[in-house]
């Protein structure tokens, strides 16, 4: 739905959430569980959106029309929290430091190997794996590597489990989870992240094995050589120096 051209994905989530909350009860379901499920729609709808604004705007368009419309007066307070609550299970404040949730297209890493050869069999990360749009273009790049992915939130770890079965995908910390077992790690993050990408990289990845950042450069340093989407987004690559002998 994120290719749809804008505002398109917002009426149709609004449209979805609102026919989700009109019906349930149709189908005897509680007041409560059909806003809960219609939230959850919306929210679901909303990361696939590239920009945080619209993240946002697609999220809180059914609950803010709803408050609006007056029909909001018959549930009871409490059943507002059960939303919030899961919002902030599918993206605690922790996640939002690094990316909210920035899709990797489809087809934006298919020149990647002519730029970073890998052995059959290589291990691959997307570190900060969202819901695994990274994952299946690293697939579609290196269909025999080892793929796998460590996602901080722990419900698009498991949505993002059960649609990429072919990967290892972890619950966990990007940053306190060890990158020196893998030949490639794959992010798109922050710009400000990158610094902090790079000096973890030199750190643990083996001299020879690959940093890949799509979009986003890392301050003061010359790429190893980049590559252009068809959307226009760069793919930076940076490979670990090897030690200088002394």
């Amino acid at each position: 739905m994120a290719q749809l051209v804008w505002p398109l994905p917002a009426l149709v989530a609004w449209s979805l959430a609102w026919l989700t909350f009109a019906a349930l009860p149709r189908l005897g379901a509680p007041a409560w569980l059909a806003l809960t499920l219609a939230v959850a729609l919306g929210v679901a709808l909303a990361m696939p959106q590239i920009t945080r604004s619209r993240r946002l705007m697609v999220a809180a368009g059914f609950p803010a029309s709803l408050l609006a419309s007056g029909l909001a007066t018959g549930l009871p307070a409490w059943a507002w929290l059960l939303p919030l609550g899961l919002l902030v299970l599918a993206y605690p404040h922790r996640a939002w430091r690094d990316a909210p949730l920035f899709p990797t297209p489809e087809q934006a890493l298919d020149a990647l190997p002519s730029l970073a050869p890998l052995a059959n069999g290589a291990r691959l990360l997307d570190a900060g794996c969202g819901l695994g749009h990274g994952l299946r273009a690293l697939r579609r790049a290196y269909p025999r590597a080892r793929i796998e992915g460590i996602e901080w939130s722990w419900p698009l770890a498991m949505l993002t489990r059960m649609s990429c079965r072919w990967a290892r995908v972890e619950r966990g910390d990007m940053w306190a989870h060890s990158w020196q077992p893998f030949a490639l790690v794959y992010l798109f993050q922050r710009p400000e992240s990158m610094a902090r990408a790079w000096a973890k990289a030199q750190a643990e990845l083996a001299p020879g094995a690959w940093l890949v950042s799509l979009e986003f450069e890392i301050a003061g340093l010359q790429p190893t050589a980049c590559l252009q989407t068809k959307s226009g987004k760069n793919v930076c690559l940076y490979q670990v120096p090897h030690a200088h002998p002394t």
